[in-house]
């Protein structure tokens, strides 16, 4: 028999949050805003889309480095651990490793409830699996009421890329702290590689994710009544080789002014508001940052071509 029990929710403390992260930045010089909050459902099903373009490599190759990867992870991590999946968003990179691992119980986490829906699949794919969502902040992961039993963290995708180093450490060392003695993490990391194919990535040709960085401001029109003219920014996004990282910015056409709760924020043309870093890391440099945090670093699997990489660490 399926088993879906009743999604926790934290939402009322997330728009709260939300409304309170655009106010700052907003204020910020340069202004900056978080992008956690790129995923409302709209959000969400243009992100989806992004993960189908032909120039965005990452969806693509780690579902491939995971699908050859599960029968080794299965001898690594064991059978009948708790895989909690922070940032959980789409289910088919899970199912791979609920396939392959037949664990105890899953627990999805994310900001964004449309994620959690798909849970429901999951549980009717995997009869008999315990499936425990929770819409919640990935970084409020310390307050949550997990599971007990020894813990796989899953977090795929590069999402690691999104957090300042120092803050990725930080990071880390919670997934440690809620993995437990003998827990475990299964993270992918995107690689550094050329330019021009971290550009193409960010800036595809169908123009999807403009339209998703456009999105939040869709946003916080519909959610704070801001009045921004979406169509009035430009889609930037571009590699910093020094920084290593990919910064994604939404830039003004044309002088701009809006309103959130009562505070008055003017843009004039060219003025940007930086949305996204995607930072990028060797191997060596990644598995130094693992480290940092009290990890071990067991193995990492890596496309052929150098694009991606799977890393897969413990707790000595």
């Amino acid at each position: 028999m399926n088993r879906l029990d009743p999604v926790v929710s934290l939402q009322p403390a997330a728009d709260e949050a939300f409304r309170a992260d655009v106010r700052e930045g907003l204020s910020r010089r340069p202004r900056q805003l978080a992008p956690k909050w790129f995923y409302d459902g709209r959000g969400a099903a243009l992100f989806e889309a992004i993960c189908r373009t032909p120039e965005y490599y990452i969806t693509r190759v780690e579902k491939q480095l995971l699908a050859a990867l599960c029968s080794e992870l299965a001898d690594l991590a064991g059978s009948q651990c708790v895989v909690v999946e922070p940032g959980c968003g789409s289910t088919e990179k899970v199912r791979l490793l609920v396939d392959a691992l037949r664990p105890a119980a899953y627990v999805p986490v994310d900001i964004c409830a449309v994620y959690l829906d798909a849970a429901g699949e999951l549980a009717r794919h995997c009869p008999g699996l315990p499936v425990m969502p929770i819409c919640a902040d990935f970084a409020r992961l310390p307050a949550l009421a997990l599971p007990p039993g020894r813990r796989l963290m899953f977090f795929p995708g590069s999402t690691i890329g999104n957090l300042e180093p120092g803050e990725a450490v930080d990071f880390l060392g919670t997934l440690a702290a809620c993995a437990g003695a003998g827990g475990g993490l299964l993270i992918g990391v995107d690689l550094k590689k050329h330019r021009a194919v971290l550009e193409a990535a960010y800036n595809d040709a169908a123009g999807v994710t403009a339209a998703f960085n456009r999105n939040l401001l869709v946003r916080i029109n519909r959610e704070l009544g801001a009045g921004f003219v979406p169509q009035g920014f430009a889609h930037l996004a571009f590699y910093d080789e020094m920084q290593g990282r990919i910064e994604m910015h939404l830039v003004a056409r044309r002088p701009q002014e809006v309103w959130v709760d009562g505070e008055r924020h003017t843009f004039a043309a060219g003025e940007s508001i930086h949305t996204e870093n995607s930072y990028k890391y060797t191997v060596e440099e990644f598995r130094a940052l693992a480290m940092r945090a009290g990890w071990r670093h067991r193995r990492v699997w890596c496309d052929r071509d150098g694009l991606f990489s799977v890393h897969y660490l413990d707790l000595a």
